[in-house]
C-alpha cells in the first residue's frame, strides 16, 4: 500500500485538536499519501469512550490510514490492537514514543516510553504480534533527555516495526528546539526499514532539503501545515507559491468538511481554522473579529468565500 521506493511519500502527522476527519480529507485529496488519526488513548478504547471511536472515523479517501495509540504496557496494548483489529479500513497501528505533554508522559505514554527501551520493545512486539493489519510502526523522538536516535530505531526494528518515525526533537525540546537533521540520518543508516523525517518541515525547500540530507524514505508534516494545508501541494507540485483560488477552494472544502462531520459546531470550532488562514492577509483582523461572531452555517461561509476572494 505505501511505496516506500519512491522516496516522496508525504504524511500528515497526528495533532491533538487539528487533525480530525475534515482535516485530514481535505490534505489527502490535496497531496498527502498517508493520513494518521490524532492520538489515540489505548485506555480509552478498552473503557469504550463513544468520542474516541468517534475520532477513529475516516474519510473515504483515506487509504492508507493509520491509527496511532499511546500505550504504557503490553496488556493495554493488546487490547486496543484487538479492538482495533474489528474496525474495517484501518491500513497499520502507530505507537505513540513522542508525544511531550505532561499528562501524558505521567501516565508512563507517549516520549516517557524513551526512558524505557525494553518497556518500548515489548509493546510494539505486541502490537505486531496481535495486530492483523497491514502496518506496524512508531513515531518517535530523538530520546528523552539525550539523543540516542540510532538505538531507538534498531530497538523498533528488531521489535517488528515495518517502518519508524522521527520527530528530530528530544523530550526536552518540546517544540522549540532546533531540528537535528543529523540524528535523523543517524537513525537511517541505522536500520534497513523505512524511516520518515519529521519536524519543522514548512515549505517547499525544507522538505527537498531533509529528503536529500537524510535520505529519508518519506517526510511527515504537522505543525508546518496548519494555516498551510496547501504546503502538501506544493510539495507535491514542486511549487514555492500557490494561487489565491486554491487557497480559497481548500479552505472552502475544510469549512463543508468540518460542517458535515460536526453539524451546527463545526461552526464555531473552525474559527481557530479561520484565524491561522487568514494571518498576514489584508483586513485579516476586521475578518476575524466578524467571523468570531457568527454561528449560521451558511453565512459563515458567505464570510469565508468573500474574504478569500478579495
Amino acid at each position: 500500500m505505501i511505496d516506500f521506493s519512491k522516496k516522496d511519500i508525504i504524511f500528515l502527522a497526528p495533532l491533538a485538536g487539528y487533525t480530525d476527519l475534515p482535516f485530514r480529507s481535505v490534505v489527502k485529496k490535496f497531496g498527502v499519501d498517508v493520513t494518521v488519526s490524532e492520538m489515540i488513548s489505548a485506555n480509552a478504547l478498552i473503557y469504550n469512550s463513544a468520542r474516541t471511536f468517534k475520532m477513529l472515523e475516516k474519510s473515504s479517501l483515506e487509504t492508507p490510514y493509520i491509527v496511532q495509540i499511546a500505550a504504557s504496557n503490553e496488556e493495554v496494548a493488546r487490547k486496543a490492537v484487538e479492538i482495533l483489529n474489528d474496525i474495517e479500513g484501518i491500513d497499520g497501528i502507530d505507537l505513540n514514543c513522542g508525544c511531550p505533554a505532561p499528562k501524558v508522559v505521567g501516565q508512563s505514554c507517549g516520549s516517557s516510553l524513551l526512558e524505557d527501551l525494553p518497556q518500548l520493545s515489548r509493546i510494539v512486539e505486541t502490537i505486531k504480534k496481535y495486530s492483523n493489519k497491514e502496518y506496524t510502526s512508531v513515531k518517535t523522538r530523538l530520546g528523552f533527555n539525550e539523543k540516542y536516535p540510532d538505538k531507538i530505531a534498531k530497538i523498533c526494528e528488531n521489535a517488528g516495526a515495518d517502518f519508524v518515525t522521527f520527530h528530530g526533537r528530544t523530550r526536552a525540546g518540546k517544540y522549540k528546539a532546533k531540528v537535528d537533521y543529523d540524528a535523523i540520518k543517524i537513525a537511517k543508516e541505522s536500520v534497513k526499514i523505512p524511516l520518515i523525517a519529521n519536524g519543522d518541515i514548512t515549505t517547499l525547500e525544507i522538505a527537498n532539503y531533509v529528503k536529500e540530507y537524510t535520505s529519508c524514505d518519506g517526510i511527515m508534516i504537522g505543525r508546518g501545515a496548519i494555516g498551510n494545508p496547501w504546503l502538501f501541494y506544493q510539495i507535491k507540485n514542486s511549487l514555492t507559491t500557490v494561487d489565491k483560488l486554491m487557497i480559497k477552494e481548500i479552505v472552502l472544502e475544510h469549512y463543508d468538511a468540518m460542517i458535515n462531520f460536526y453539524g451546527d459546531k463545526g461552526v464555531t470550532i473552525f474559527r481557530k481554522h479561520l484565524h491561522t488562514y487568514s494571518k498576514s492577509l489584508p483586513n485579516a483582523s476586521v475578518f476575524r473579529d466578524k467571523i468570531n461572531r457568527i454561528e449560521n452555517q451558511m453565512l459563515m461561509r458567505d464570510e469565508i468565500e468573500a474574504f478569500f476572494s478579495q
